[in-house]
């Protein structure tokens, strides 16, 4: 029994001292923390002189930029304005035509057939005017000579005004199938190139059936669209930079026009950019890339992109005022990405110290000196930096 009681006593005797032992060491962690704490708060982070800017005045220029198809103003459907079988096509796809050039040619016998039997109908309208106009100046002499009554002059009279309006009748019918033929004739409304072929010959067209498609590449539109917030900025007349997709050299076009009103469902307003191709270099459907460049004629506070942070939703940057890492909240403006500036509204004025990068582990509060400023420092690692 003794025993169980000497040992039970030098397992409490060992639990103690290990319990002793760890609190001891967490003790002394701490303190360690703590030493290393205060070490780096007396640790003053120096800064390379290129390191720190200056808010700057200057102008930011706006761009603005917007994209879209190029389109065709210039394009004609040639439709068939009979039915008939289509004979031949005399032009294929690629082709330039000039307008008013024959295209091809369309079986037209019915048409034919009509202008001849209206040339009849006329020609009988014809012999029956001159017989009422012979028969109504025979009456006349009749009636001068009491042979008959004014009744029977005044009827032959509306015989005459009745063949009359039948000649005239008879001439306009035959004058719309004579249009009516001369339509039907395909030949191109306007000079271009041949954009599509609908039909083959030999297939049967019904009126208005698409024939072929004929583009005017001689000047292109680009249609795009900018923001609500954009477009007080542009004015039509502007000249735009125009990069045509494929394409190494940009162009310059026009703006020719600006939409009345945003587009349903959208806070964008079309625009269109006219740009001459007088060499056929572009072509419909590429894409391109307009750009309009808005001098700017206010000085503005500004500081490299570079400078500026978020968090939270929010742009900050970092500055060392009277020594010590303050990070500001900042609001912005415009930007300029040629220069990559951007303009400071409010958070720091023109003498202020910024950090001109991005820096990890920065602490506010924190000691902090430009480089040649004074005492020996602990130098800001580049590894530190955000690329």
């Amino acid at each position: 029994m003794q025993k169980r009681v000497l040992f039970g006593a030098i397992g409490a005797l060992c639990i103690a001292a290990i319990a002793g032992g760890a609190v001891a060491l967490q003790q002394s962690r701490e303190a360690e923390a703590a030493r290393k704490k205060a070490a780096a708060a007396n640790v003053t982070l120096e800064f390379a002189a290129n390191e720190v800017v200056a808010p700057q005045l200057a102008t930011l220029p706006v761009l603005v930029e917007f994209a879209g198809p190029l389109v065709a103003p210039g394009t004609a459907v040639v439709r068939a304005k009979a039915s008939g079988t289509l004979l031949s096509l005399a032009v294929a796809e690629g082709a330039h035509v000039q307008a008013g050039q024959a295209l091809g040619t369309l079986d037209l016998a019915e048409l034919n057939s009509r202008v001849a039997e209206r040339a009849a109908a006329l020609e009988s309208a014809r012999a029956q005017l001159n017989q009422a106009q012979r028969q109504h100046s025979a009456n006349q002499q009749l009636f001068e000579q009491q042979y008959i009554s004014g009744t029977a002059l005044e009827a032959s009279g509306a015989v005459l005004e009745s063949a009359r309006a039948q000649f005239t009748a008879s001439q306009m019918q035959l004058g719309t199938s004579r249009i009516s033929l001369r339509d039907a004739e395909l030949v191109a409304p306007i000079s271009g190139v041949v954009a599509k072929r609908h039909v083959l010959p030999g297939e049967k067209l019904s009126p208005e059936q698409s024939v072929l498609t004929i583009v005017d590449l001689a000047r292109l539109e680009l249609a795009g669209s900018v923001g609500t917030h954009e477009v007080s900025l542009l004015r039509p007349g502007m000249m735009v930079e125009v990069q045509v997709e494929g394409v190494a050299t940009p162009v310059s076009g026009k703006l020719e026009r600006i939409a009345p009103a945003a587009e349903v469902g959208t806070r964008s307003i079309g625009v269109t950019i006219a740009i001459p191709n007088p060499h056929e270099a572009f072509r419909a459907g590429q894409f391109a890339l307009a750009r309009v460049q808005l001098r700017d004629t206010t000085q503005r506070l500004t500081l490299p992109v570079s400078a500026l942070a978020k968090a939270s939703g929010q742009d900050h940057v970092w500055l060392i005022e009277d020594g010590v890492l303050v990070r500001r909240a900042v609001t912005t403006g415009r930007r300029d990405a040629a220069q990559g500036r951007v303009e400071v509204l409010s958070g720091v004025g023109p003498a202020a110290q910024v950090l001109a990068g991005r820096f990890d582990n920065l602490r506010e509060g924190g000691k902090a000196k430009v480089a040649g400023g004074g005492s020996a420092v602990a130098s800001v690692p580049a590894s530190t930096k955000q690329p």
